[in-house]
């Protein structure tokens, strides 16, 4: 039970990020059945390539990231899509945390020291930007434990707020956001990038994957959806794009207060660990000094930011739609040749037919474009 238990529990807290605060205000606009029809479509698509690339993992020597994977089973081209498709994703993730991090900050603090949201956005940032260089790390723990502060802060709000839920706010429909769903939901379900430290975790277990990869995913959606319910129920039309500063409109301050205080804390330890692997990929795999590093992995982002993107869901949504959307390619693309050229026999193995692999392609593909029509 152990062996499954941890390493679910790893992969839960990891998959739980700054995209599930985007769901509620998605929620409002494109209705609950909308979001099941995504979840279901998209989380049976995300289970199924995350099984492909634990299968790939097993059947190769050694831990790698993706750009390392892609390099032995694609080449050398592999290994360049795969790593600029891992820096833009890291960097993207990074700009939208330190968006919402701000928003957060703003709606704590402003009402007692005033200033406007860009300020906030500028502390939280150069906070992280000055701990990532000295190389502070968050806690694998700290994860796990947020997941837990999570679902009791969620059951204070539905405790708190039960009798404002508005069961209809859940069924508006608007078709001009037809498509916003597909990217942020992606990005929200997403964790492929922690199966090589999964399946290290069940060494001689490796069947357990086969458990956890679709366990992970269904618990995830059953928590987004129990946030989406109470949130969006309560706040309607009111509900913010952070989910939680849409709420003051209706729960007292101290509710409010909570719930923003955890989304700093959150958002803020996801930040550094994100931060600090994208330092890493700079100067470990690209060889890069550590400053050089750390000032790409920090202000390229901030550079975005400076630009004006500047809203964290069109951030996940071009990060789920595009760039994992890249990634999910290149998965099917080196399963089949870790079928051919693996150099470990695996504890079990997927059947990937060309007609379903073109097919998968397919939709990924129509997904990236969708992204440039929303």
């Amino acid at each position: 039970m152990k062996s499954l238990i941890y390493p679910l529990s790893v992969l839960l807290s990891t998959i739980i990020g700054v995209g599930f605060f985007a769901l509620p205000w998605i929620t409002s606009k494109v209705g609950i059945w909308t979001i099941l029809f995504y979840f279901l479509f998209l989380g049976l698509i995300v289970v199924f390539l995350h099984l492909l690339f634990a299968e790939v993992v097993m059947r190769t020597k050694g831990i790698h990231r993706l750009p390392g994977y892609a390099r032995l089973y694609l080449g050398k081209w592999g290994e360049v899509i795969a790593s600029i498709v891992t820096i833009f994703s890291l960097g993207g993730a990074l700009l939208a945390y330190f968006i919402i991090g701000g928003m957060f900050l703003y709606s704590l603090f402003s009402p007692i020291f005033g200033g406007n949201i860009n300020i906030y956005t500028l502390i939280y940032f150069f906070s992280g930007a000055f701990l990532i260089y000295f190389g502070i790390k968050s806690i694998t723990i700290i994860g796990f434990v947020s997941v837990i502060l999570f679902i009791v802060i969620l059951l204070t709000i539905l405790g708190e707020g039960f009798n404002l839920i508005q069961i209809e706010n859940l069924f508006k429909f608007n078709l001009n956001y037809l498509f916003l769903p597909y990217g942020v939901i992606l990005f929200s379900f997403w964790g492929l990038a922690l199966i090589p430290e999964i399946k290290e975790m069940t060494s001689g277990k490796e069947k357990e994957l086969k458990k956890i990869i679709p366990l992970s995913i269904f618990f995830v959606a059953l928590i987004y959806l129990f946030f989406i319910f109470i949130i969006t129920g309560i706040s309607g039309d009111f509900t913010s794009k952070d989910a939680i500063s849409g709420l003051k409109n209706f729960l007292d301050n101290w509710v409010i207060g909570i719930a923003l205080f955890f989304g700093i804390l959150t958002t803020f330890t996801s930040y550094l660990t994100i931060g600090l692997t994208l330092q890493k990929v700079f100067w470990y795999d690209f060889k890069m000094s550590k400053n050089l590093a750390w000032f790409l992995a920090c202000f390229g982002p901030f550079i975005l930011f400076f630009l004006g993107l500047r809203d964290f869901i069109v951030a996940i949504g071009l990060v789920g739609g595009v760039m994992l959307g890249i990634e999910g390619v290149l998965v099917i693309l080196m399963h089949s040749k870790a079928k051919i050229i693996g150099e470990k026999t695996p504890s079990w193995s997927l059947s990937l037919s060309k007609p379903l692999a073109y097919f998968l392609i397919l939709i990924l593909t129509l997904g990236i474009i969708s992204i440039f029509f929303q």
